[in-house]
């Protein structure tokens, strides 16, 4: 009698605790619709990092209104933008106290876990309940899981939301953004998304961060593609800008040849997307790969030729710096292009 009255009792107390974690995630879950509607005058936004990707989304927000309070490492780098009304925290702390959705757009997954999770400085011990975290870096899902874990136990919602489009996709408010979380905070927030580019609700925490690391290889094997076949059009003598103009309406058509072709066949190199971000990128989804059980040669034949760049001290330079990696391969150069 006493084993049966033991696992009577060890039942209700599981399915107890079932019922009240349900009950927990159904509120939790409710919250972000039952807050009013965002909008200039009801919502404070606060934004961390203000690299070349933040400073155009921040300006998009401070144009349509929106009171943002901002922190970067380097204070001066923010100052286009205090010039134009932003207004400044000394910590990513002091950013959450006076916001009600803080975004993160910073370097590496490290940089993260520290401006978000820092348990005195971070942006979650700042937020008020209700408060949402966005994090728009490239980072690792797993992080972004622990991330909604850590904002649900402080009634606060978290959405991984990394964007692809390059420095011109952040100025002309075009970017792809990948978004994972709660479907009802990704709706909530989708009066600020729309000021930024178009959001794309990807699934649950973590699915974002898997969408943009998919994102990045397609772009990877597409920029290796792009350039070999400059470098062989450059061999076999054809004039480029005549040949990048022919393939931009056929197959071979990409965002990639847009943005870039003109770049490169000016050597301009600056970085609307930095190589060693996407060397980074690159290596989160090798990691992603080995833990899927998963070979992709393309995206490890292109992540050693971004290496290649960083080992020549070139990591600052833009993306399409890979012509530089292929030219030195080949004992060649597209500056002597007809």
């Amino acid at each position: 009698m006493r084993i049966i009255k033991s696992l009577l009792h060890s039942i209700y107390h599981s399915h107890s605790s079932i019922i009240r974690n349900s009950i927990a995630a159904g509120l939790h879950r409710t919250m972000a619709t039952a807050v009013q509607p965002i909008s200039p005058s009801t919502t404070r936004l606060g934004w961390i990092g203000t690299g070349v990707m933040g400073q155009s989304m921040c300006s998009h927000l401070i144009k349509a209104g929106y009171t943002l309070t901002i922190f970067t490492r380097t204070q001066s780098k923010a100052q286009p933008l205090l010039d134009i009304g932003a207004n400044w925290a000394s910590s990513p702390h002091a950013v959450a106290s006076q916001s009600d959705v803080v975004f993160s757009i910073v370097g590496y997954p490290s940089d993260v876990r520290h401006v978000l999770l820092h348990p005195t400085s971070g942006a979650l011990a700042g937020l008020s309940p209700n408060g949402i975290l966005v994090d728009m870096t490239t980072s690792e899902p797993s992080l972004a899981i622990e991330i909604s874990n850590s904002a649900a136990e402080k009634s606060c919602f978290s959405v991984d939301a990394p964007v692809s489009g390059g420095d011109r996709g952040a100025r002309n408010a075009a970017l792809s953004i990948f978004a994972g979380g709660d479907e009802a905070t990704v709706k909530h927030l989708n009066p600020i998304f729309t000021l930024l580019g178009k959001v794309n609700y990807m699934g649950g925490p973590g699915k974002g961060q898997f969408a943009k690391l998919a994102n990045q290889i397609t772009i990877a094997s597409t920029m290796v593609g792009l350039i070999e076949g400059m470098i062989y059009a450059h061999k076999a003598g054809l004039d480029l800008p005549l040949y990048l103009d022919a393939i931009s309406t056929g197959a071979a058509g990409s965002k990639s040849l847009d943005l870039y072709g003109q770049r490169i066949l000016k050597r301009d190199f600056e970085a609307g997307f930095y190589v060693n971000h996407f060397v980074k990128d690159l290596g989160i989804c090798l990691r992603e790969c080995q833990n899927m059980g998963i070979a992709l040669p393309g995206l490890a034949l292109a992540q050693q030729l971004y290496v290649s760049l960083q080992a020549h001290g070139e990591g600052d330079l833009g993306t399409q710096a890979l012509i530089l990696s292929l030219e030195r391969l080949n004992n060649s150069s597209l500056k002597s292009h007809p």
